[in-house]
């Protein structure tokens, strides 16, 4: 797998969730609310936060190269671990995300939420910085690569998530849908393990 391949579809992977920020940016894009700035502040914050990652792992792996087998395996175990809730989650829950009604916010309180769902979440900084940063070191001289596709990825969801909300939630309605996603992203997570291994 090169490694624009490996960051496009780890980053699509991690992203791709049922969570407070993707709810908080489907409410928006229903209610066509501030819906661009919103899917840019997303995108960007995981820009920053994913180029940060594999830039700090590289420093660091020069120096301490030990980290490097110590990553592999653990971001391999991670990602089975996490591949196996999805199919867990995909066998077990039905779950489903519902927007919340209409209403007029302002541009600030929007934007503050949006920051808030985004950089005090814990999950966003194992996923960006600690997971894709450990898994790009093994990708060496495609560093600009894997990072291109993880940051791609993450443009590509949340403005078609954004922009595409009023097609996607009659779908995501039904359990049904959410099912079959967390199960095309533990495939996804456990082939990425393995590859980490191999």
């Amino acid at each position: 797998m090169t490694g624009f391949l490996a960051g496009l579809s780890l980053g699509a992977s991690l992203i791709i969730a049922i969570g407070s920020q993707n709810a908080f940016v489907l409410k928006q894009g229903l209610k066509k609310e501030h819906v661009f700035i919103i899917c840019l502040l997303c995108a960007a914050s995981d820009a920053i936060l994913i180029t940060a990652g594999v830039a700090g792992f590289s420093a660091i792996l020069t120096r301490t190269p030990w980290i490097e087998p110590l990553a592999r395996y653990g971001g391999a175990i991670f990602l089975a671990s996490y591949g196996a809730r999805s199919f867990w989650t995909a066998l077990k829950t039905n779950a489903t995300l519902t927007p919340a009604e209409k209403g007029n916010s302002s541009l600030t309180v929007v934007i503050t939420t949006c920051l808030a769902f985004t950089w005090l979440n814990p999950h966003v900084y194992l996923d960006t910085v600690v997971l894709l940063g450990a898994i790009s070191a093994q990708f060496p001289g495609q560093k600009i690569e894997f990072t291109s596709g993880a940051v791609l990825a993450s443009f590509t969801f949340f403005f078609s998530l954004g922009y595409g909300a009023r097609i996607l939630t009659p779908i995501f309605k039904k359990p049904i849908s959410w099912k079959v996603l967390d199960f095309i992203i533990g495939i996804v997570m456990w082939s990425i393990a393995i590859s980490l291994i191999w």
